[in-house]
């Protein structure tokens, strides 16, 4: 598939810059604040990660339109993203030079109360191989691993409502990672029920295409693994990384190994927002990809203040679907960092989804949503009913822990206020959703 591997010479205003703390402050000059406005954009920014790039900078966010504009909302920190509490705490550290020391430690107790970890990620889902705690991956579902690489623990930029945030802050406890391929290569051997690797972070394409190779390549090995799946935002906040890094060419290749040896590889692709797909470096970024063989998987959150609104989610599947690849899923923001500022109420959530797919085709309505990755499993909002006189969410889990759960409809009391599976109570006084599914 030689056609997806000639490309004019990589410009040099594209050549990649990432932008940290440090540079916020002179990054906030092309916008009207003031000084203490910019100190609160700063406190944020010591708890929770803030990275952005040249591309977001000059090419994705509309500096006209901040700070409405979704990208700037989407990469840069918002003062409510945190309790003003917490705010006025660390801009008064930061005002009176404090030490690094005494800054972090008010920033890890800050976190702490974030929930860090939502979900039983550090301790439900780590699989145990020959007595050895597998700390770098995640085995929730009997058929689906994810692997987080070392090396690709961080992104080209950073979303302000990640619910991966633990993995950004410079906290070793907090982070999940891997570099041990072969303990992994043994634990998939030995669970043959897993069918499906998928490679997250982070973002797995920060790395090179070389280092990327030593993960990729042993799950070829593998029999029974028959897909692969990249967990990435890259075709959004750096689309380069396809077309003119300087081992674009050798990535491609590498995809066209994986499906040449027989198996599905998928790009997850994580989308946010309709403006993301305007440059044409993504759309010739996706066809790159599309020519090798791999198949685009479109995602993202639903995310107020963002894209809480139905023709924003509406074009996004069009679109994505125009460009050849599958919108997959829209999710519910996780219960985790800064939920309180971004979360959108479920009953708002449905609304929204509802509405955008009543206005897609059927070739976008692939699509599932609004699904929370909750603790039981992956919980997908089918719509709000009457039922016996009781007004009551519709619910189904669209994967679970436990495969006899997945695809039971069950009923939650009806809550305005609910924006995540554990705000909900089972309908009609019932001590339990389903047989063997909790409440909380």
């Amino acid at each position: 598939m030689s056609s997806a591997l000639h490309l004019a010479p990589h410009p040099s205003s594209s050549r990649f810059r990432a932008f940290t703390p440090r540079d916020l402050d002179g990054l906030l000059q092309r916008v009207s604040l003031t000084d203490d406005q910019r100190l609160a954009l700063r406190a944020v920014s010591s708890v929770l990660p803030f990275r952005t790039n040249t591309y977001v900078v000059d090419e994705l966010i509309d500096w006209s339109a901040v700070p409405d504009d979704p990208i700037f909302r989407l990469t840069f920190p918002q003062t409510g993203m945190l309790p003003a509490p917490d705010v006025r705490r660390m801009a008064d550290l930061l005002s009176k030079d404090a030490s690094r020391a005494e800054i972090q430690r008010a920033a890890h107790e800050i976190r702490m109360r974030l929930n860090p970890h939502p979900s039983g990620q550090l301790d439900a889902n780590v699989p145990v191989h020959e007595g050895q705690r597998l700390a770098g991956l995640q085995h929730k579902y009997p058929e689906t691993v994810l692997i987080f690489p070392r090396q690709g623990q961080t992104c080209h930029a950073y979303c302000t409502y990640c619910f991966r945030w633990p993995q950004f802050v410079g906290e070793a406890d907090l982070r999940i990672a891997t570099d041990d391929i072969a303990a992994t290569s043994a634990y998939l051997r030995a669970h043959p029920e897993v069918t499906s690797a998928l490679i997250t972070g982070g973002d797995p394409l920060v790395m090179s295409t070389e280092v990327l190779r030593r993960y990729v390549e042993p799950l070829l090995q593998i029999d029974t693994v028959r897909s692969i799946r990249i967990g990435t935002k890259s075709l959004a906040f750096w689309p380069y990384r396809f077309t003119t890094d300087r081992d674009a060419d050798d990535l491609l290749r590498l995809f066209e190994q994986v499906v040449a040896s027989g198996r599905h590889l998928a790009l997850m692709a994580h989308f946010t927002h309709p403006q993301e797909l305007r440059p044409p470096v993504v759309r010739e970024a996706m066809r790159r990809v599309r020519d090798t063989g791999a198949v685009i998987r479109c995602q993202g959150p639903l995310v107020a203040g963002i894209n809480d609104s139905a023709e924003a989610w509406a074009e996004l599947w069009d679109v994505t679907t125009t460009l050849g690849a599958v919108p997959y899923y829209q999710f519910v923001e996780r219960d985790t960092g800064p939920q309180g500022y971004f979360g959108v109420p479920l009953v708002r959530g449905h609304e929204i989804f509802r509405d955008a797919y009543a206005r897609v085709s059927g070739l976008a309505r692939t699509v599932r949503g609004p699904v929370m990755s909750a603790m039981p499993g992956k919980v997908c909002v089918d719509g709000v009913a009457e039922v016996a006189g009781e007004k009551v969410f519709v619910l189904h889990l669209i994967q679970a822990r436990d495969p006899e759960l997945v695809d039971r409809p069950f009923f939650a009391a009806y809550d305005e206020g609910a924006t995540w599976f554990t705000d909900l109570k089972p309908a009609f006084g019932s001590a339990e959703f389903l047989p063997g599914l909790q409440a909380g």
